[in-house]
C-alpha cells in the first residue's frame, strides 16, 4: 500500500485548516497545517523522504506574507504552489503567478472547486516530479526531446534548455510550453491552453495562461530573430515561433 500524497497548507484560519484537512483527506490526500509563514516556510523547505505533492498557500499571513513566502521556496523548490488571494483583489493574482505560484483561487472559495483545482496540480505533479538534477539529462530522458531553433524541451525529463542553458519552470509553465512546443508554428487557444494545463475551463477575466506565457518569455528570453518567442495571435491565442524549418 502506497503512502498518500502529501499536502501542505500554509494558512493562520485555524477553521479553514480543519476543513482542508476533513475535505483533501476523503480524497486520499495527507494534509499538514502551518499556521504561520516562518514555519510553513521552513515545513516546506526541509529535507523529507516523501516530499511535499502540493503547497496552499494563503497571500495574507502574520508577519511575512504569502508573497515573501513564494518567493524564498521558488529559490529552492519547484513543488507546485496553489495561491488563496482575497477575492476581487486581481493585483495579487497577477502578483503571485508572476511570482512563480502554479494557480489561483479567490477567496471565499467552493470547497469543491479548491479540491477539483488541487486534484489538477497533483496530477500534474504526479507526472512531473520536482527533482532537478544539475547533470545534462540521459539518452532515455533525451528522447522524445521537442527542439523549436534554440529551445530544447525534454518531455521525459521535465527539463528546458534554451542555447544549451538549462532554465528552471514551474509545473504549470513546463506544461504549457511543452504543449505549444508540440504544435510549434500552429496557434493553440487560451481555452484549450487552460484545460491542457490548468485541468479547467477558462472563466471570465481569468488571465492565468497569459501570466504564465509573461512568465514563459520572461525565462526563455527573445527568439533567434530577436522577436518574441511565445506570440500573441489576436483574438486567437497563442503561437510558439518557429523560425528555422
Amino acid at each position: 500500500m502506497t503512502d498518500p500524497p502529501q499536502i501542505l497548507v500554509i494558512d493562520d484560519d485555524a477553521e479553514l485548516c480543519e476543513l482542508l484537512a476533513e475535505l483533501l483527506g476523503q480524497e486520499g490526500y495527507a494534509v499538514e497545517s502551518a499556521r504561520d509563514a516562518i514555519s510553513g516556510l521552513a515545513r516546506a523547505q526541509e529535507e523529507r523522504e516523501k516530499p511535499f505533492t502540493l503547497v496552499v498557500l494563503d497571500v495574507m499571513l502574520p508577519g511575512l506574507n504569502g508573497f515573501e513566502v513564494l518567493t524564498r521556496l521558488r529559490q529552492s523548490s519547484r513543488v507546485p504552489v496553489l495561491m488563496l488571494t482575497a477575492r476581487g483583489e486581481d493585483v495579487d493574482r497577477i502578483v503571485g503567478l508572476e511570482m512563480g505560484a502554479d494557480d489561483y483561487l479567490p477567496k471565499p472559495f467552493n470547497p469543491r472547486e479548491l479540491v477539483a483545482r488541487v486534484r489538477a496540480l497533483h496530477r500534474r505533479a504526479s507526472h512531473a516530479g520536482h527533482a532537478g538534477a544539475a547533470a545534462g539529462p540521459s539518452a532515455a530522458e533525451a528522447q522524445g526531446a521537442l527542439t523549436v531553433d534554440d529551445l530544447e524541451v525534454l518531455p521525459a525529463a521535465r527539463r528546458v534548455r534554451v542555447r544549451g542553458e538549462e532554465v528552471r519552470l514551474t509545473t504549470a509553465e513546463f506544461d504549457l510550453l511543452e504543449v505549444l512546443a508540440r504544435q510549434a508554428g500552429t496557434v493553440v487557444s487560451r481555452e484549450d491552453l487552460a484545460r491542457r494545463v490548468l485541468g479547467r475551463r477558462l472563466a471570465a477575466y481569468d488571465r492565468g495562461i497569459d501570466m504564465h506565457v509573461s512568465n514563459l518569455r520572461r525565462k526563455l528570453g527573445p527568439g533567434p530573430d530577436g522577436g518574441e518567442r511565445i506570440k500573441t495571435v489576436r483574438n486567437a491565442g497563442y503561437i510558439l515561433a518557429r523560425e528555422r524549418t
